[in-house]
């Protein structure tokens, strides 16, 4: 959930689409159904991802605080219930970093989520720290990552050719490792506004099936807003993020489908 990162070049992503539909590959991102280049395997990713999770373990402060360790596993095992046929093979592990002030939470491919302990200090409810996991995972389920690296190959192998002749994708370590920004020693995802967009709707979706009250979308982010007053922060187009007045309107937008959702997932489980 870092606010800061550059994008992918659009012209890069409009060709990358078009080569999706005509030669290479596509994925179809749950709830969305949009179209998306895929020329990376899942099991390439996956294994990168789990390898990097564990780098980010060796050189963070795991958290062994056992509240919350349970409220971060309590929420996210239930938004993992609800993601199954969208990730049906994830070998989920939560995880709790302490770093108090760092509001931030990532979910890399194959089911690894993080939390940093800043983000529970602020989503102070079950449900506001469902928007953020839900979204986390959001991410994951779109193949956002796939799409990135797709892209990547792309520019750096000349584009189709290097698609076709290695076989949808050949994947190197450090390309996983410079996606998530371990280089900087930072973690977080490279993805545009675009892409935050979709995981915020994505996750409003599967936080209102796994029974939690969406509205809580509209609670936290103007909690974090409040966070960033006073703050310099840039115009929208310069920010790889929505801007906080675009991605509550937009939440606004999706609620009424969401609160139904909602109250069909509390008859059901009632």
């Amino acid at each position: 959930m870092k606010l800061e990162h550059s994008c992918p070049v659009l012209p890069v992503a409009a060709v990358g689409l078009a080569l999706c539909v005509l030669f290479v590959g596509c994925t179809t991102v749950p709830v969305t159904g949009r179209k998306a280049l895929n020329t990376v395997s899942d099991e390439a990713v996956v294994q990168m991802s789990k390898q990097e999770f564990q780098a980010i373990k060796q050189r963070s402060r795991v958290s062994r605080d056992p509240a919350k360790i349970a409220r971060v596993e309590r929420v996210a095992q239930r938004i993992a219930d609800v993601v199954f046929w969208d990730m049906p093979n994830a070998d989920w592990e939560f995880v709790v970093f302490e770093s108090p002030g760092e509001v931030n939470a990532f979910a890399m491919a194959g089911g690894k989520v993080g939390v940093f302990s800043g983000a529970l200090d602020v989503a102070t409810t079950d449900d506001e720290l469902a928007v953020i996991l839900a979204h986390e995972i959001a991410h994951v389920t779109a193949r956002h990552v796939h799409e990135l690296l797709s892209q990547q190959m792309l520019v750096e192998g000349g584009g189709i050719g290097l698609a076709v002749a290695t076989g949808y994708g050949s994947l190197t370590q450090a390309a996983v490792s410079t996606l998530y920004s371990l280089g900087s020693g930072m973690i977080g995802l490279n993805f545009n506004r675009a892409k935050e967009s979709e995981a915020d709707y994505i996750g409003l979706i599967y936080m209102a099936r796994a029974g939690f009250d969406p509205r809580a979308a509209i609670s936290l982010w103007e909690k974090i807003d409040r966070l960033g007053s006073g703050k310099s922060v840039p115009p929208e187009w310069l920010s790889t993020h929505p801007s906080h007045e675009d991605r509550l309107l937009k939440l606004y937008g999706w609620m009424a489908e969401a609160e139904e959702i909602y109250r069909k997932s509390k008859v059901a489980s009632s």
